[in-house]
């Protein structure tokens, strides 16, 4: 059985290395077809993620990381130009009727799971019990999907992230989805404890 779990700092190594697997400059380009992950991280920066946001949401099998989800503010994202591009974009967008804010609203995502765990309760578990503990801070999630990564699309739109908006950024096109951190998950596998 899979554990769920919030990052420690030994548990850098371990999703460093699914990290790799899937990021977009070391990805096996036969896996490519499946979904990448764009943006770099170093072990500096996770160990931000972690200590600062409580931002790392992790899948273990025994000591292997099989899946990670990351979730920050958008301050801890705007080093990175594309962010700092989404942030200034929020302004003028609402959701529910509320206004989006960069205070009301947080970056989710990269995400990554194994090959081996795809199509199984792990995106949905992984999900949830991200959302869970961002929910205490956030009524609002906002992540976006490269038009490129089809299956990643597929993927959100499947636990009910909803198009929020379209853009392009550094001649790139990409989906901007939203989801209401208020919501259950809707996977009926989920089985981690709900006393979060």
């Amino acid at each position: 059985m899979l554990e769920y779990k919030v990052a420690e700092l030994s548990d850098i190594e371990a999703t460093l290395k699914l990290h790799a697997k899937y990021q977009v400059d070391t990805i096996d380009p036969n896996d490519k077809k499946d979904g990448f992950v764009t943006t770099p991280f170093s072990k500096e920066e996770l160990t931000d993620l972690i200590e600062k946001e409580h931002g790392l949401f992790i899948a273990k099998d025994g000591d292997e990381v099989v899946a990670y989800v990351m979730s920050a503010s958008w301050e801890f994202w705007s080093k990175w130009a594309m962010f700092a591009f989404m942030v200034q974009n929020l302004e003028g967008k609402s959701f529910n009727g509320i206004a989006i804010t960069k205070n009301n609203s947080y970056q989710y995502g990269p995400i990554a799971i194994d090959k081996r765990y795809r199509g199984s309760e792990v995106l949905y578990n992984i999900f949830d019990f991200a959302r869970e503990h961002m929910a205490k801070r956030y009524p609002i999630l906002i992540t976006f999907v490269n038009k490129i990564n089809p299956r990643s699309f597929k993927a959100h739109s499947k636990l009910g992230l909803k198009v929020l908006s379209e853009f392009e950024y550094n001649n790139n096109h990409y989906y901007e989805m939203v989801y209401d951190t208020s919501i259950k998950g809707t996977s009926k596998n989920r089985w981690y404890p709900q006393h979060l």
